[in-house]
């Protein structure tokens, strides 16, 4: 089965949070509500520079995902 690189996420346990689950490597969790991260693996291949390069433009990435998902419901 192919997964999707983004998910929305929704828990009616936290009604003020967007969540965006990104599902290939380094997989994590971004809380677009307040920004918060929780990485789900942690790359063992990638220093900590590399690694802040990379999320940098996966958080970017996420952000686009969810603009681009919420637009098709405003259509």
């Amino acid at each position: 089965m192919e997964l999707p690189k983004f998910l929305l996420g929704d828990n009616t346990d936290f009604p003020d949070d967007i969540f965006v689950i990104h599902l290939d490597y380094p997989r994590f969790i971004i809380n677009l509500a307040n920004d918060e991260v929780e990485i789900l693996e942690e790359p063992e291949d990638l220093d900590e520079n590399e690694l802040s390069q990379e999320m940098e433009g996966l958080i970017e990435e996420a952000n686009d995902f969810y603009d681009r998902e919420i637009s098709k419901y405003d259509a």
